[in-house]
């Protein structure tokens, strides 16, 4: 998907944001030129209250499609928005396989209400999916395709195959009287074939297929390694129950690789450019916390030889600490810059908003774990003085850190650096140079 179009749309709605019918002109362009998933990734470039502003003047079909297309936390901030009667209507007609993408998140009575308006048959699928692991195929296997009897022959598959076909439909599946799957049919294939010809006989038996029981992930694995649009899924007695196509397998490999990739940094992957600044200091806020415990066993080695020097090199046991706390409060901003420029969300009219939400992250972060260091660092050493001058550093090194994580990555990309490969060692740098310099200058002021 491109993401070049993105800066535009909200270039120009930022422009009109304060023109009713200017900014309702713009929304119209803008379902006519992007896609679902485009719109979703749009609407997080912007503060919340724009944001709903703009999601209002949204066709409703456009809504419901943006909707399944959003990220969890972006769709938690829609419906956190607006009052239960504005979001009912998303909830309308939906088939099994979108509330299946939708429903680990959503609250009881909005999955409860759609279930209430699908088909019978969307129901019964529904309530199938829902007796898998999220783990296993069966979860998220897709119930969009073709099943064809073996007692038919050629002239009444042609029949069938002559109505509009699921997409990615390149083959069809043949089964028994009890759902077994025998095989499969390539629909090309079919146009050749004479019509009194037995379809069971010119059915492909050796093919690849899915436990419905599997891993996602590995199954996931399977399907793009297989070159087919999507691969049958079956259950431990060979009945055919669904498939996994090559989109969706597509889809999860890349949650995955996303998912590890902000779980490395300490975030949610889930987390939006504008999430509630409390939510997201309390996800930044834990892993702070693993960082610091490991900070500390590393000046905990250091003060090992506390005994034998002057109490100056309290200082020098304290330094890793102020250092780590900034790198990872930094990486964890980079990390969320970086996805943002890659996919075209930020711009220069919503830079502002983002400095000053990750301004308040710091802030808070930054007064919380220097308190904590800072009581730590009493008990260690006795000394209010020294206490103070890491509290300050702390605060100050956080608060910096997450600025630069914005900065940083603003700035290399504008130079046309790769920030993904050198913000890392650009903010580490910035960080370290920042506490040390803070951190001994108030020691040698309080201290000496």
């Amino acid at each position: 998907m491109s993401f070049e179009k993105l800066p535009f749309f909200i270039e120009l709605l930022n422009d009109n944001i304060e023109n009713q019918a200017a900014l309702a002109d713009a929304v119209i362009e803008l379902e006519e030129t992007l896609s679902y998933e485009q719109i979703a990734l749009l609407l997080e470039a912007f503060p919340i209250p724009v944001r709903k502003l703009i999601w209002q003047l949204l066709s409703q079909e456009t809504q419901q499609q943006v909707f399944i297309e959003m990220r969890i936390e972006s769709r938690q901030i829609i419906l956190n928005a607006s009052e239960d009667e504005e979001c009912f209507p998303l909830f309308e007609k939906l088939d099994a396989d979108e509330l299946l993408d939708l429903s680990e998140d959503l609250s009881d009575r909005f999955v409860d209400y759609a279930v209430s308006r699908m088909t019978a048959k969307q129901r019964a699928l529904f309530k199938k999916a829902q007796e898998f692991a999220f783990e296993e195929v069966g979860h998220w296997q897709s119930f969009d395709y073709i099943q064809i009897p073996e007692r038919l022959k050629t002239s009444g598959v042609k029949k069938i195959l002559s109505n509009v076909l699921p997409p990615l439909s390149e083959v069809f599946y043949v089964t028994n009287n009890d759902a077994t799957l025998i095989g499969e049919v390539a629909i090309s294939q079919i146009i050749t074939i004479e019509n009194d010809t037995p379809i069971s006989s010119i059915a492909e038996s050796d093919i690849e297929v899915l436990l419905s029981t599997e891993n996602i992930y590995s199954a996931v694995e399977k399907v793009i390694a297989s070159g087919k649009a999507a691969l049958p899924v079956v259950d431990t007695k060979g009945c055919l129950t669904g498939r996994l196509d090559l989109q969706q397998a597509c889809r999860i490999s890349e949650q995955e690789k996303d998912s590890q990739l902000f779980q490395s940094a300490g975030l949610v992957e889930e987390e939006d450019l504008f999430a509630n600044v409390w939510s997201s200091s309390k996800n930044r806020a834990i892993w702070l916390g693993i960082n610091l415990i490991t900070a500390f066993l590393a000046s905990w080695f250091i003060g090992l030889f506390e005994g034998t020097l002057q109490q100056v090199v309290a200082l020098a046991v304290l330094m890793p600490v102020v250092a780590s706390m900034g790198g990872i409060s930094g990486s964890q901003t980079l990390t969320l810059i970086i996805r943002g420029l890659a996919l075209g969300q930020i711009t220069d009219s919503n830079k502002k908003a983002i400095v000053f939400k990750e301004l308040k992250v710091g802030v808070i972060n930054g007064i919380l774990w220097a308190t904590v260091i800072a009581s730590i660092t009493y008990l260690w050493f006795s000394n209010p003085l020294l206490s103070l001058a890491i509290y300050i550093s702390i605060l100050g090194n956080i608060v910096i850190a997450s600025l630069s994580g914005v900065w940083v990555p603003w700035l290399l990309t504008k130079l046309n650096i790769d920030p993904a490969l050198s913000g890392s060692v650009i903010l580490t740098t910035v960080t370290d140079i920042f506490g040390f310099i803070t951190f001994l200058g108030l020691g040698a002021l309080l201290l000496t």
